[in-house]
C-alpha cells in the first residue's frame, strides 16, 4: 500500500515538474531584475546625488516620499487579488485585467489631484517641490498598464515583465548619466523617472501584443469592479500605513529641519536599505518548506522557523556591525565631503536591518498560523511610534532623531509587538531566543 502511494507522489511529482521548471525559471528572472536595479540604481543614485548636492539631492527626496504616500491609490491593492483572480477564472481573463486597469487608471488620477493639491497647501510659496511632485505623481497614471504584468505573473511568465521594465530602466540610466553630463537641472531627472516608466508601459503593451493579445479590447465590469474594491480595501488602508511607516521620517526632516536634512538622511538610508532584498529572498525560497513542515508536524515546522530567524538575524549583524564602524568612511568615498555628516545616521540607521531582517523571517509564521492581521495591527502600532518619536526627536536631532526613531519603531512593530499578544508570544520568544544565542 505504502509503495502504491510513493508512486502516486512520485508520478504527480514528474507531472508537476514543468510547472516546478517555470516557477525556478519565473523567480530566476525576478531574482536577475532585482540585482540589476540594485546594482546599477545605487550607483546611479549616488552619482546623481554628488551631482545635485545635498540641498537639491534633499529635495528630490522629499518630493519621492511625499508622492510615496498616495501611491496606494494608484495600485488599490488589487495586484495579488487580481492574479488570484484570473488564476481561478481564466476565461475572464479580458474582463479582469480591463477592469482592474480602469480602476488603476482613476486611482492614479486620483493620487496626481491630491498630491498636487496636498503639496501646494503644505508648500504653496515653493514652486520647485511643486512641481516635482506633480511630475513624479504622474508616474501613477502610466502604472495603470502594470495590470498586463499581473496577467503574465498569473501565467507564470515574469520574464516579459523583466525585459519590458529593465530595457527602459537601462535607457534611463543613460539620460540619467547624459543629464549629469550636459549639467541639466534637478526637475529633468523627475521627468526622467516618469520617462522610465511610461517606456516601461509601453514595452508591456508591446509584449501582451505579442503573446497575441490586446489591451485595447479589455472590457469594464461595473459588477466586478465592486466585488475587487470589496475585497482590496483594507489592503488599500495596509499599503497607506506601510507608506507613512517609511517614508514619513522624511517628509517629517523636509517640514522640521529643511531639505539639506531630507539629503543627508536620504544618503543614510540609500546604503542602510540596499540589503533589505535579502530577507525577502531567503524567506520567499524557504517558505514553502516551512508550510509543507507544518503538515509534517509542529517539531519540524518549529525547527525550520527557528533556523529561518537565527540565520536572518546572524546576516543582519554581519551586515550591521561593521556598517556601524565604517559608515562616515564609507559615506563620504560614494556621496563625497558634502554628505558627510551622513555617516552619524547611517550608523544608527543600519540597525533598522536587524528589526527589518526579523520581521521578514516571521512572515511565513503569520501565514501558516492564519494571523495575518496581526501583521497590519504591528504595523500600524510602528507608524505611531515611528510619527510620535519624530515630533520628539527630529527638532533637536535633526536626521539623527529621525534613524533613532524608525530603530525604535521598527523593533517595536518587528518585535516587541509580539509579546504583547499571546497569539504572537511563541514567535516572540523564538525571536527573542534568536537575539540571546547570537549575542
Amino acid at each position: 500500500m505504502l509503495s502504491k502511494l510513493n508512486f502516486k507522489k512520485k508520478l504527480s511529482f514528474l507531472k508537476s515538474s514543468d510547472s516546478l521548471r517555470k516557477i525556478i525559471a519565473n523567480t530566476g528572472w525576478l531574482f536577475a531584475d532585482r540585482i540589476l536595479r540594485m546594482g546599477v540604481g545605487l550607483f546611479v543614485g549616488v552619482w546623481v546625488a554628488r551631482y545635485l548636492g545635498v540641498q537639491q539631492f534633499g529635495v528630490f527626496n522629499y518630493a519621492t516620499a511625499f508622492v510615496a504616500l498616495f501611491s496606494t491609490l494608484s495600485t488599490l491593492g488589487l495586484d495579488a487579488i487580481v492574479v488570484r483572480s484570473i488564476v481561478r477564472e481564466p476565461e475572464k481573463r479580458a474582463e479582469i485585467l480591463g477592469t482592474a486597469f480602469w480602476l488603476k487608471l482613476f486611482g492614479g488620477v486620483a493620487a496626481l489631484i491630491l498630491a498636487v493639491s496636498s503639496i501646494v497647501a503644505v508648500r504653496h510659496d515653493d514652486q520647485l517641490t511643486i512641481s516635482l511632485v506633480a511630475i513624479l505623481s504622474s508616474v501613477g497614471i502610466f502604472q495603470a498598464f502594470d495590470t498586463i504584468d499581473l496577467w503574465f505573473q498569473s501565467q507564470v511568465q515574469s520574464k516579459y515583465t523583466v525585459i519590458a521594465k529593465n530595457t527602459a530602466f537601462v535607457i534611463t540610466t543613460l539620460v540619467k548619466v547624459a543629464l549629469i553630463s550636459f549639467h541639466a537641472p534637478l526637475i529633468a531627472f523627475a521627468w526622467a523617472g516618469l520617462g522610465e516608466v511610461s517606456l516601461g508601459a509601453i514595452g508591456l503593451i508591446i509584449s501582451y501584443r505579442v503573446r497575441g493579445y490586446s489591451p485595447w479590447l479589455w472590457p469594464w465590469s461595473s459588477p466586478l469592479a465592486k466585488t475587487l474594491l470589496k475585497e482590496s480595501w483594507p489592503l488599500i488602508l495596509s499599503g497607506l500605513t506601510i507608506m507613512i511607516y517609511m517614508k514619513i521620517d522624511q517628509i517629517m526632516l523636509g517640514q522640521m529641519v529643511g531639505d539639506k536634512a531630507v539629503g543627508l538622511y536620504s544618503a543614510a538610508t540609500r546604503i542602510s536599505e540596499v540589503w533589505y532584498f535579502i530577507p525577502t529572498a531567503i524567506t520567499s525560497s524557504v517558505s514553502p518548506a516551512i508550510y509543507a513542515a507544518k503538515e509534517v508536524g509542529e517539531a519540524l515546522y518549529y525547527q525550520r522557523i527557528k533556523q529561518l530567524i537565527r540565520m536572518l538575524v546572524l546576516i543582519s549583524l554581519v551586515i550591521s556591525v561593521p556598517m556601524s564602524f565604517m559608515s562616515s568612511t564609507l559615506i563620504t568615498i560614494l556621496f563625497g565631503n558634502g554628505y558627510s555628516e551622513a555617516g552619524k545616521i547611517l550608523a544608527i540607521h543600519i540597525w533598522a536591518s536587524l528589526f527589518v531582517f526579523m520581521g521578514v523571517a516571521t512572515s511565513p509564521w503569520f501565514i501558516a498560523e492564519g494571523l495575518t492581521e496581526f501583521s497590519f495591527h504591528r504595523t500600524l502600532i510602528g507608524a505611531v511610534v515611528n510619527v510620535v518619536l519624530n515630533f520628539i526627536l527630529i527638532p533637536s536631532c535633526g536626521g539623527i532623531g529621525a534613524a533613532i526613531a524608525t530603530v525604535i519603531a521598527y523593533a517595536i512593530a518587528a518585535f516587541f509587538a509580539n509579546g504583547l499578544n499571546s497569539k504572537t508570544h511563541r514567535i516572540f520568544t523564538i525571536q527573542l531566543k534568536s537575539l540571546i544565542l547570537l549575542a
